[in-house]
């Protein structure tokens, strides 16, 4: 897989979970641990993103 490839899907991860936490968020019995969860996530591909690209 091509570098570039790995990054803009890792980016688009970010874009999904960003999405799917405003969704969670939204929804007024949002668990805290789903919420975690999802930024958890999202920080990970941020580092990996930040890694990959310095």
């Amino acid at each position: 897989m091509a570098l570039s490839s790995h990054i803009e899907q890792l980016k688009q991860k970010h874009v999904e979970l960003e999405m799917q936490l405003e969704k969670v968020m939204k929804h007024p019995s949002a668990e805290d641990n789903e919420v975690a969860e999802i930024k958890r996530q999202k920080l990970l591909i941020k580092d990996k993103l930040k890694n990959l690209v310095h």
